[in-house]
């Protein structure tokens, strides 16, 4: 089936994701390079179920995170910028392409603007763990994780369920 490409602009709530997702990665940067010096050698490395570390690493290992959010942001961009090109049930047509595309992109935006905010809290707390501010995640990272992902996943499935 064709699908148009429709040039949709972002909507004010996209704006919003991007702007609290990319400024707390980016605040979450910052904050590696400001604490760099003051860091030990080994940080945690990685982190059990239960947000406890389980492997001490380099803090260069501190970078990785960044990186992959990085990467992680730039192709879920690019996947926001093609709506025609994700999955769709065989009732689009040209009468609710629009509300398909906007949603589809909008659970797309939510996801990749809450991985970012994960990867930076994740960051944030490695550095306080080497700093011996704290000393895991905590029990209830796991949860908030899951809990974070999935409601934009599944409240965006309703919302498409719901389109005519």
């Amino acid at each position: 089936m064709y699908r148009p490409i429709l040039k949709l602009p972002k909507t004010r709530s996209e704006k919003i994701w991007d702007y609290i997702g990319g400024s707390i990665f980016i605040l979450s940067i910052f904050y590696i390079i400001l604490a760099w010096g003051k860091l030990p050698d080994e940080i945690p490395g990685h982190f059990n179920g239960l947000g406890e570390v389980d492997r001490w690493g380099s803090k260069i290992e501190l970078f990785i995170l960044p990186f992959i959010g990085l990467f992680l942001w730039i192709v879920m961009w690019l996947i926001e910028k093609a709506p025609h090109m994700h999955n769709y049930p065989s009732r689009l047509d040209e009468s609710n392409v629009k509300a398909f595309y906007l949603n589809s992109r909008k659970i797309l935006n939510q996801v990749k603007n809450i991985c970012l905010i994960l990867f930076a809290f994740i960051s944030i707390q490695m550095v306080r763990i080497g700093l011996g501010e704290v000393n895991s995640l905590g029990w209830w990272f796991l949860p908030i994780v899951l809990i974070g992902v999935f409601i934009p996943i599944i409240k965006g499935f309703i919302t498409s369920y719901k389109i005519k």
